[in-house]
């Protein structure tokens, strides 16, 4: 009781032992990765820590680039200003790049030139050069998959030409660069230009026996904004192709996903019945039998379409059958482009579509009979057929009747 007492005196202080302060650390937004060509290795003298030592690994190098918030700098809501130039006195962001064996080998140099600590915990964007991703991205993403700090919603692009370029873009409609790279793939999610796919579920898509992963492919214009140029799909953690713009509606077709959001051209004989038509809506249901030894895919697809816009007076639209007849030659020309990139994954031995992993699903046996491994899936894809059931149907053909 006397020790109870003598305990219930003492004030108990508490304290935020390990805090630190925000102006101490170096906040992170963005990340680029370029490959150094092998000529100019020998030119870098930045590498502060392992040149020299016993413990260089070697091979080759990279060149990474980092965009960290300016303290007292980002806008917190609307205000004056258009672009983050880098000239300005007023920018938000710093851009520096230094060259190193890893990812982390480069964060070790940056960090002794910096007097914040790096952190990650508000990175939105990392940017893979394409000379990089084709070698592999292993260490990539084995630094990014241990770092405790970074969000699984960021997004991770390949870039056609260095990726450093994106770091110091300045585009007009953001003041905060890495925001503008962030919202314009939001964007392109919310309006059906590309399924969501941050790099948390890149992460998941690779790591599974059946499936490969993909990024969005991206080039930067001459106003420093960016285009969606496709989607580069991957074999582990190398990329092996890049698809057409076009060929995202075709991937997101074929796995039923939702807002539709690209347009096309459907001709009806001649050049002069043409229409534009616009995707609403998809559906899509996968099933999988073994026939002849092999795994066998039926894909029934059906898509709900607009009608936009005809090309040429010379066609009236007032009659069903002609609606019947835009839904036909609509279905013909989405079986060719989903033939066509299914045959293009196959022959680099990627399946982004997940085909393996219905088989581990429905056919368990089969799977770990003949397959048991995501190598061995690799090898059987370019094997397997698919059959594709596609039905499309007109809602909406605007206002005007003819």
């Amino acid at each position: 009781m006397a020790l109870i007492a003598l305990l219930s005196s003492v004030p108990l202080l508490t304290g935020c032992w390990d805090r630190l302060e925000i102006e101490d650390r170096a906040v992170v937004l963005g990340i680029s990765v370029d490959a150094i060509d092998p000529s100019e290795a020998e030119k870098e003298d930045e590498i502060t820590h392992l040149r020299g030592s016993y413990l260089e690994p070697g091979g080759s190098m990279i060149r990474l680039g980092v965009q960290i918030a300016v303290p007292g700098r980002i806008p917190l809501g609307p205000g004056e200003g258009g672009g983050s130039g880098q000239g300005s006195s007023k920018r938000t962001v710093w851009v520096m790049d230094v060259p190193g064996y890893t990812i982390d080998d480069a964060l070790m140099n940056l960090q002794q030139q910096l007097s914040g600590q790096l952190f990650f915990g508000h990175l939105r964007v990392i940017v893979v050069s394409e000379s990089l991703a084709r070698k592999g991205i292993q260490n990539l993403n084995d630094y990014l998959r241990r770092n405790s700090q970074l969000r699984r919603m960021a997004w991770m692009m390949v870039t056609k030409g260095k990726a450093l370029d994106l770091m110091k873009s300045a585009p007009e409609l953001e003041r905060v660069p890495t925001l503008y790279l962030m919202s314009t793939m939001d964007s392109a999610v919310r309006m059906g230009k590309f399924p969501t796919n941050y790099v948390g579920m890149y992460w998941s898509r690779a790591s599974k026996k059946g499936q490969e992963g993909f990024l969005p492919y991206v080039e930067m214009k001459k106003e420093q904004n960016i285009e969606l140029k496709g989607m580069a799909y991957f074999k582990k953690d190398r990329m092996v192709g890049v698809t057409k713009p076009f060929e995202i509606a075709t991937y997101m077709v074929i796995k039923g996903l939702n807002p539709a959001g690209y347009r096309a051209f459907v001709r009806l004989g001649n050049p002069e019945r043409t229409v534009m038509v616009y995707a609403t809506s998809r559906k899509s249901k996968i099933n999988v039998d073994i026939r002849n030894g092999l795994p066998h895919f039926d894909v029934n697809i059906f898509t709900e379409l607009n009608l936009e816009e005809k090309v040429s007076n010379e066609l009236t639209v007032n009659r069903s059958s002609l609606l019947r007849e835009v839904g036909k030659q609509n279905e013909k020309a989405l079986l060719s482009s989903v033939e066509s990139l299914i045959e293009q994954t196959k022959q680099a031995h990627s399946d982004i579509f997940g085909f393996g992993e219905y088989v581990r699903a429905m056919k368990p046996g089969y799977w770990r009979t003949h397959v048991k491994s995501k190598e061995a899936w690799q090898e059987m894809y370019p094997r397997i057929t698919v059959d594709f059931h596609i039905h499309s149907r007109i809602r909406r053909i605007g206002m005007k009747a003819r």
